[in-house]
């Protein structure tokens, strides 16, 4: 991937691939020996940007959070490989009644965890996993500060947080002089798009975020495995996917994809990344991907480009 291929993350000043890999399959539909091979393919490919939290994989039977890191952590130290990704991690979902939220004295047990489990000193992006409400966003942001100034992490976000909220921390970290979130991660799709376009979306472009959303293919629906009630049998979140997404907006959805997938000798998948790489206000998209062939797949979508005639037709479809 040529280095045209990189943008900057908000004004963190860390440049990253258009796409950003989601370390959620880690320990959960990937074992740690396959997981080392996409982490291989991944730096080899020029995918590089790696996201991942710390309460990965805590919902897979026998898992208790942390296995995502862990994987990470022992790749990193197998492979000297450190410098070569730029690793984001998350805090505050919850790992355990008492290890939740945004509170100061959490996050920086938090931290600690995440940094022994990923074997690394450092974290380019630590965000909020999702807002706390029951906490102060100063003294959240006033943790967060610390932790850069003591070097254990380059830059902060945000992770599901409303417009509302995200200015009102942008305010609070100018007022004071903190740190801020310079980044958000929302949920951001072809069919998912009223939560970002209807007001987080201008909140990022006015304050110069990076945007790196997740759901990026709706949870597979947009690569095109999910077409009738019959394929819900395809994976274990299928019966999910086919609830939610399998009517006629997203029938219509899929046949633009289709449409323009054909006249670019391109997959689905393919499109629906590159619609979104093309948003003006989109950074870098989150996808996983649990077999080498699904890293070509992203590879090559970081690579198509789409004609404005076929962005809006895409658009239209998905609108509703």
């Amino acid at each position: 991937m040529s280095q045209q291929s990189t943008r900057q993350l908000g004004d963190t000043g860390i440049a990253v691939p258009v796409l950003t890999f989601g370390g959620n399959v880690f320990g959960w539909t990937v074992d740690e020996k396959t997981s080392f091979s996409l982490l291989d393919a991944l730096v080899e490919k020029g995918l590089w940007f790696i996201d991942t939290a710390d309460v990965y994989s805590r919902w897979a039977p026998g898992n208790q959070g942390g296995e995502s890191e862990t994987i990470i952590g022992k790749w990193l130290k197998k492979t000297g490989k450190r410098d070569s990704i730029v690793l984001a991690t998350k805090v505050g979902m919850e790992l355990s009644p008492d290890k939740t939220g945004l509170k100061p004295q959490y996050i920086r047990q938090a931290v600690e965890d995440s940094l022994r489990r990923l074997q690394t000193d450092y974290i380019d992006l630590y965000q909020a996993h999702r807002d706390d409400q029951d906490t102060p966003l100063a003294d959240t942001l006033a943790a967060f500060d610390s932790l850069i100034k003591e070097g254990k992490v380059r830059a902060i976000g945000a992770s599901n947080y409303s417009a509302e909220r995200l200015q009102e921390a942008l305010d609070i970290s100018e007022q004071q002089g903190l740190a801020r979130y310079e980044t958000l991660q929302p949920e951001y799709n072809l069919y998912d798009r009223q939560g970002y376009e209807s007001g987080l979306e201008q909140v990022a472009v006015e304050h110069g975020l990076g945007v790196i959303n997740y759901y990026s293919l709706a949870s597979g629906f947009l690569s095109g495995k999910y077409r009738t009630a019959a394929d819900a049998s395809k994976s274990a979140r299928g019966q999910g996917v086919v609830a939610k997404y399998l009517n006629p907006r997203g029938l219509r959805i899929l046949d633009a994809l289709d449409t323009v997938a054909d006249s670019h000798d391109a997959s689905p998948t393919q499109v629906a990344l590159a619609w979104q790489i093309a948003r003006p206000s989109i950074t870098a998209p989150i996808v996983s991907a649990t077999s080498l062939a699904q890293i070509d797949d992203l590879v090559q979508a970081t690579q198509l480009r789409l004609g404005k005639q076929e962005i809006e037709e895409l658009s239209r479809a998905s609108a509703g």
